[in-house]
């Protein structure tokens, strides 16, 4: 059951923009890293961003200078602006927070809270 909420995602053509964000309204643990997965079917959970509590970002080749990770600890929000989408950026897009200790970011199975999932799909 997810436990963080996300909004935004959508149909927009080749080279469009989106953004997606991701909100803990019941203030679940959230931990030093949160990030952003996506999935295509009959594929694995792809990690694409990541940014930690101090602000430091982390992108996976296929986004890095295109999407742009951030977050607000006030409101414990996280952000994606994906510009310059791509049709391959077509697939399901996951937050997640609440990383093991000593875990590496780009690691689904380590994470311990997920949003539910918004569909993003690229195509003219």
């Amino acid at each position: 059951q997810a436990q963080l909420v996300q909004t935004g995602g959508g149909a927009v053509p080749p080279g469009g923009s989106l953004r997606l964000t991701c909100e803990n309204p019941e203030l679940f643990v959230i931990g030093d890293y949160m990030a952003w997965f996506r999935q295509t079917p009959g594929k694995e959970r792809e990690a694409i961003a990541a940014i930690e509590d101090s602000g430091r970002t982390h992108y996976s080749l296929s986004v890095k200078g295109r999407f742009t990770i951030s977050r607000d600890n006030a409101k414990n929000s996280l952000y994606l602006q994906m510009d310059s989408l791509r049709p391959e950026d077509t697939a399901m897009y996951y937050c997640a927070a609440d990383l093991n200790d000593g875990g590496s970011w780009w690691h689904s199975e380590e994470y311990h809270t997920w949003g539910q999932g918004t569909q993003v799909t690229v195509s003219s």
